[in-house]
């Protein structure tokens, strides 16, 4: 789908759309309560935190909205030529769940990044797997296609429809907690932060909605500091694999410079709110969830009753295990 750099919204009627179809593939996830860590918040602020859980998602992540919302559609013509789209996993877990749904061939351009646990629930799902390094996978995403791949082509984010469908996670935050004051998400791409804020701006203007990144991979924050986006100069990979692009895109742009802000986390701070989501809620939450958890746990997004999205659980356990023992060490 063509995109417009200047004035682009999302619109109610088109998420409310998508809310009528999506749970054809997805789940409505439930909202939970999670206890505060030990001792006070640096600022005093009073913070109730919830966690919205998208880890229960068929896939183990929120992608499945958005990319069943596309899905459903396109034409019989461009199903029969297959789909495919590029990912660092989840992305592509919907976009193969999808396309099984409907009958239809997938194949995806993996990152190098991924870790094993997405690379095999993408081959479970029937897709045929095509590996780049991660620059080609973002110079995939800038351009909206590769002459390696064949298909119609789903961006795993940059797409009105796939918004709309990441937004119905929007939808059942505010039916669930109506008297919300802040939601955070972490920042991948943008399409899934850019759908709730286009869904609460449109119902409940006074939340916040805020983007949580890892201190390696910043690209809103600095192009927020820019006023225009920018590309974050000292990216890092790390274990934060779902979240975290190297620039914000300057079609997203129009969508994400409405948000709250941007809560930048360091790396110790996700691995110790994975090891808190897990020990008082029994949560595994991969290291992009880990974001917006330990955005919420810190004081930046303020006082009242703030929701983490919890976007994915599809991390390695060994990894998992590693991450959360080092945080005793």
């Amino acid at each position: 789908m063509a995109v417009t750099i200047s004035g682009r919204r999302i619109p109610l009627a088109a998420i409310r759309d998508a809310a009528l179809a999506v749970y054809g593939a997805a789940i409505r996830t439930p909202l939970i309560r999670l206890e505060p860590e030990a001792g006070p918040r640096p600022s005093d602020a009073q913070a109730e935190i919830y966690l919205k859980l998208e880890v229960l998602q068929p896939i183990g992540s929120f992608k499945i909205r958005g990319a069943y919302n596309v899905i459903r559609q396109l034409t019989p013509e461009q199903l029969r030529e297959g789909v495919w789209t590029v990912s660092a996993g989840n992305a592509a877990q919907g976009v193969a769940f999808a396309a099984r749904k409907v009958g239809a061939r997938c194949s995806v351009m993996v990152m190098d990044t991924a870790p094993d646990t997405k690379i095999r629930a993408i081959e479970r799902l029937g897709a045929s797997i095509v590996r780049a390094t991660y620059d080609e996978c973002w110079r995939t995403v800038e351009a909206h296609g590769s002459d390696r791949m064949t298909g119609h082509f789903i961006h795993p984010f940059d797409d009105d429809r796939f918004i709309a469908g990441n937004a119905t996670a929007g939808l059942e935050i505010l039916e669930d907690l109506p008297d919300v004051d802040a939601i955070i998400a972490p920042l991948g791409g943008g399409g899934l932060l850019s759908g709730i804020a286009a869904a609460v701006r449109e119902l409940k203007p006074n939340v916040r909605v805020y983007a949580a990144e890892p201190e390696t991979a910043a690209p809103l924050s600095a192009s927020i500091a820019a006023g225009r986006p920018v590309y974050f100069t000292n990216w890092k990979a790390s274990f934060v694999d779902g979240a975290g692009g190297k620039s914000v895109l300057e079609t997203m742009w129009p969508l994400l410079n409405q948000l709250s802000g941007s809560i930048v986390v360091s790396l110790d701070a996700v691995a110790r709110a994975m090891k808190h989501a897990a020990e008082r809620a029994h949560v595994i939450a991969e290291g992009a969830a880990g974001c917006a958890i330990a955005a919420a746990l810190g004081d930046k997004a303020g006082a009242g009753k703030i929701v983490a999205v919890v976007s994915g659980g599809n991390i390695d356990l060994a990894k998992f295990a590693s991450l959360v023992d080092a945080c005793d060490s």
